[in-house]
Formats: C-alpha cells, structure tokens, sequence
C-alpha cells in the first residue's frame, strides 16, 4: 500500500471479523514498526501481547465502567478526562458498544508500556498536565496502527486503561519502571475503511505566530 494512502486510511477500527491473526503476521508489524523515532533513540516502549483469556476478560471488566463514565462526560458536554472535567456524582449509564462489549474476543491485543527513564519530559515542571512525556513512545503506537493497515489488519487506539493503570500492572505484572501508555486493538476490519474527513490545513496552521495569518499551499 502507498504511504500517502496508508495515512489517508488508518481510520479507528472497533469491529473485526473473528478471524485470527496468525502469530507471524503480528510478528511482521511489531518488525516494521520498530523504526518508530524515540527520544535518544532508546526505544523505550515494551509490548504486551495479551492471549489468555482469563487476564482478557479482566481487561474487559476493567474497560467498561471506564468507557461509560467518558461517555457520561460527553453527554453532559464535557471532554471526559480535560482538565476542565469532573465525574459525575451518579453512575453513569451503560451504553452498548462493540468494542468494549467484546474486548475480549478481539482477534489481537497489544498493551503498550512506557520505560520512564527513558523519557526526556522537558515539561514535566510547567504547571500544565505533560504532553511531550508521550513522545518516544506514541510514534512506535502510530507505526503499528500504520503496519497493520499495510498488511490488510485495522485497529483502534484506546487509553481508557491508563486510568486503572494499578489494577492492569498487578494484572499483567507491570513495574514500577513502566507506565501504560495504551492498549492496541487489532483484526481484520469487518468492513475496509475509506478515505478519512478531516479538517483542511488552513484551519490548525498558521504563519509565524499562534494568532498569524492561515498557511496556505501557495504561501499567500
């Protein structure tokens, strides 16, 4: 597949089609991810390729009331999870959804960790949440998204996870050195994805300064 359509194709996948993925093929994706650029070139992601169905249901289980408490901030129109957001003081409802409902059937599931000496998080003092933290690892997260879709898989990323990060690291034996910095859902897509939508250029870029004038293709 061409890189241009790869990147124009790599939609959020959530439904799969129950074949397996045979263990070579996953092995082929993890290779040509790899490339991914890190801090330092110190690659410090870890990934968890999670099979037993024991710990799969326990993700599940794990997974759910997360998922439906970010679907309560979104409608009461809040960004679940901003800094600007709280929980409600009710259980939120449960919602069907095919992901989370059948987290434990998806045909591949990656947990993607994070070795925290190995991040250079030049905002860690700024009085905001960090952003950069997640930039050694979340190009090696993109590159499987992209590797799978060369070899005809889909997928979604989800850091819903994260926010039991305790109970997944006692699960799955994570260290104290290690932080969850996503969980991968992979498959073959039970329908192919097409061209994305997506805001044009023009509308997040700009010339010089944050209030600039619109960067245009013909530099105007």
């Amino acid at each position: 597949m061409e890189l241009d359509l790869a990147l124009r194709t790599t939609a959020s996948i959530r439904s799969f089609r129950p074949d397996p993925v045979p263990d070579d093929l996953l092995f082929r994706i993890l290779d040509h991810a790899r490339f991914a650029g890190s801090g330092g070139n110190r690659q410090g992601w870890r990934v968890l390729v999670v099979k037993d169905a024991a710990i799969r249901m326990r993700l599940r289980e794990t997974y759910v009331p997360i998922f439906a408490e970010y679907l309560d901030g979104l409608r009461r129109g809040l960004v679940s999870y901003s800094p600007d957001w709280t929980p409600s003081t009710s259980p939120p409802p449960s919602t069907p959804n095919e992901l989370a409902d059948h987290l434990d059937r998806v045909p591949v599931l990656l947990v993607v960790l994070a070795e925290l000496g190995a991040l250079a998080i030049t905002d860690r003092d700024l009085a905001r949440p960090s952003i950069v933290a997640g930039a050694s690892v979340y190009p090696f997260v993109q590159n499987l998204l992209l590797a799978a879709r060369g070899e005809g898989l889909g997928g979604v990323l989800t850091t819903m996870l994260c926010r039991a990060e305790p109970e997944v690291a006692a699960l799955l034996h994570i260290p104290p050195t290690h932080a969850m910095a996503a969980m991968l859902a992979l498959g073959f897509p039970e329908h192919q994805p097409t061209r994305l939508k997506r805001r044009p250029v023009s509308s997040f870029t700009t010339l010089d300064r944050f209030d600039g004038p619109h960067f245009t293709a013909a530099g105007d």
